[in-house]
């Protein structure tokens, strides 16, 4: 087993997890909106909310793909910044960071 078999595993499950919340977001948005007035201006602020999600969700899938990508690479655990070796406590509480504790700071 390698050393980041376990965060491998937790990437790849947050990545799945997401993935399938974020198309669960875009089939909400993708529905027909209500022909009344008020129902409309309500569901219009839920989708600004909803699109805020999304765009979270995604930003956050961008950094696992990276992660997984570093690893397949074997640049996983080292500092993008400084070139140190990240800490693994720290990449168990954050398995998509790419900086060290100093560099991030």
């Amino acid at each position: 087993m390698g050393k980041y078999d376990a965060l491998k595993q937790k990437l790849d499950d947050r990545h799945r997890e997401l993935t399938e919340r974020l198309g669960h977001i875009k089939g909400d948005l993708a529905r027909p909106h209500e022909t009344d007035w008020e129902e409309q201006a309500q569901e219009r602020e839920n989708d600004e909310v909803l699109n805020q999600l999304g765009s979270d969700i995604e930003l956050e899938l961008r950094q696992i793909n990276s992660a997984l990508d570093r690893m397949k690479h074997n640049q996983y655990g080292i500092c993008t910044n400084c070139a140190a070796e990240i800490p693994l406590a720290r990449l168990e509480i954050k398995p998509e960071t790419t900086r060290c504790v100093k560099c991030a700071a």
